[in-house]
């Protein structure tokens, strides 16, 4: 059911073949996940306000590559990072490990993140004293939070495989956990996204895709606005 397939930019993705998808772009897992999250989500996040500290909600943790590298960078750059990652169906670790993503962050974090991955799914885990992970195994709509996320990460299955995660009742409620002025990004734009998004009052912003895509979206929530 899963299988460890490479990529056009070398590195591996997993493909579900219960879901028919992969976990990443078939044209770059890594390229992705640099541009689509890490630059247009949170280095643009942590530009516009200054920041020392961010929080992420991801929604669909998967594979990891979103966390591995949000948290390499914010260490590297001395950058709290508070992470969330909501996964319905987590992936064993040893399923994890055949990915070769430790090649892409420190030996040191890679450690870290596979001895704690096991626990963090069952509540929030220190990587360091600056870096802390935890990942809500249960489905979107039945994760629940008392605080709110400076971004948030938008990385379900494409709307082809998972439509209920794309509706305007679950971009609706993903974006309750958004603080005002925080940031959206997802690797997808469709007209139905934008206009639910639009409805809701955040800024809709096209911006370049990773490869492989012409364009992606990111949303920014007005500083004023509650919902």
């Amino acid at each position: 059911m899963l299988e460890i397939v490479k990529t056009a930019d070398g590195s591996n993705t997993i493909f579900n073949s219960e879901v028919g998808e992969n976990y990443h772009s078939r044209n770059g897992a890594l390229q992705e996940s640099q541009h689509v999250f890490l630059k247009m989500g949170l280095q643009y996040f942590l530009a516009q306000n200054n920041a020392v500290s961010v929080s992420v909600l991801e929604v669909g943790f998967g594979t990891g590559l979103n966390f591995l590298l949000t948290a390499d960078q914010c260490i590297a750059n001395n950058i709290e990072l508070q992470y969330t990652g909501i996964e319905a169906y987590p992936l064993s670790i040893d399923m994890i490990s055949q990915t070769g993503y430790d090649k892409y962050v420190s030996a040191e974090i890679w450690q870290m993140f596979t001895n704690i991955y096991a626990t963090a799914l069952n509540k929030p885990v220190e990587l360091n004293p600056h870096c802390q992970l935890q990942i809500a195994y249960r489905k979107l709509n039945e994760f629940h939070s008392e605080g709110q996320y400076d971004v948030i990460y938008f990385d379900a299955f494409a709307s082809v495989h998972q439509p209920e995660m794309w509706d305007e009742s679950a971009i609706t409620y993903t974006l309750k956990f958004l603080k005002p002025g925080g940031v959206f990004v997802t690797y997808a734009i469709t007209g139905n996204l934008k206009r639910t998004i639009k409805a809701l009052g955040l800024k809709v912003e096209k911006a370049p895709g990773a490869p492989g895509k012409r364009e992606m979206l990111r949303a920014v929530k007005c500083a004023d606005m509650q919902m």
